[in-house]
């Protein structure tokens, strides 16, 4: 043996070098996986060789690996992370159920808020334009009836003209013996259309001659069509063939037939007027009634006898 030099000597006293600290890594449980803890230490190194990895960069990678693995459990509420664990234990199975519970719920929470900020469908609008079109459609014909209503037509009798009035002895269809009057008459009227935005379709009532409340002559006017801010001269044939008087006409009979009297009469009709403002959506009508009180003179045939203050309209 030989005395050991002062280098070495100081070498064996010297003390080595710190232990590494010791760390470990608990990974959670999945799918009925048991709970393992690794261990993790660094052997200690030799003074002369250097380590391979320094302490910062081992801490380092265990936060990330710590962070990563526990990533998964943010969006699980307490409650449910309490119940999760436990089943893990008691139950293999069951450990991922909350986990994928808790992502069904909040993707039906998605869908629910996609359709919520979706608006109406397709079909509600075009119910909503159909329904608006309708009203503003029916208010605008509205607005043309009410302002074709006050435009009524203007109609004013003119004259009656007697061709022929005969009153005669005569017989009725069953063989009764009684006066037959025959009248052969033309009624004329002035006929104006005021509207000014609509023509007018113009028909009537049957004209009808009286006397002593009988009818003894007929007549109607001939449908035409008017336009509008126009007028035109109307002439209605009212005749009647060998009507019976059945006793009124005591008194007025003749030789020749001719009435020897005046004889007191009645016109009495209704002229009616439909216009087709906007097709046959709107079409107001008009109805003037006119009754005209006048007087058949036997020396006054052939002859126009005025109506102008004869007659009222209503």
């Amino acid at each position: 043996m030989h005395a050991k030099t002062d280098s070495e000597v100081t070498s064996s006293i010297a003390p080595s070098s710190p232990a590494r600290p010791v760390y470990y890594v608990q990974s959670p449980s999945h799918d009925g996986e048991k709970t393992t803890t690794s261990f993790h230490s660094t052997p200690a190194l030799s003074p002369t060789a250097s380590p391979p990895h320094s302490h910062s960069s081992v801490g380092r990678h265990s936060r990330q690996s710590s962070s990563s693995r526990f990533s998964g459990s943010r969006k699980i509420s307490p409650n449910d992370a309490s119940k999760g664990g436990a089943g893990s234990h008691r139950k293999g199975g069951d450990g991922g159920k909350p986990w994928k519970e808790c992502n069904v719920i909040e993707e039906e929470g998605l869908l629910d808020d996609e359709d919520r900020h979706r608006g109406l469908p397709r079909r509600c609008y075009f119910l909503a334009f159909v329904l608006g079109f309708f009203i503003l459609f029916s208010f605008f014909a509205l607005i043309l009836w009410g302002a074709s209503k006050p435009q009524k037509p203007q109609i004013t009798m003119k004259s009656i003209t007697f061709e022929q009035l005969t009153i005669q002895a005569g017989s009725d269809s069953t063989g009764v013996a009684t006066d037959m009057i025959t009248v052969n008459s033309t009624v004329k009227l002035l006929y104006r259309n005021t509207g000014t935005f609509f023509g007018v379709h113009v028909t009537s009532s049957p004209a009808d001659l009286m006397f002593s409340k009988l009818t003894v002559a007929t007549g109607s006017i001939n449908k035409f069509y008017q336009r509008r801010k126009s007028q035109r001269l109307v002439s209605i044939a009212v005749i009647g063939n060998q009507i019976p008087l059945y006793g009124s006409g005591a008194g007025l009979t003749t030789p020749s037939g001719k009435p020897s009297v005046p004889i007191p009469l009645w016109l009495r009709f209704v002229v009616k007027s439909r216009a087709y403002v906007l097709g046959k959506l709107v079409k107001p009508n008009f109805y003037k009634k006119i009754d005209c009180s006048l007087t058949f003179d036997p020396n006054k045939i052939n002859v126009a006898v005025s109506l102008a203050k004869s007659c009222t309209y209503d």
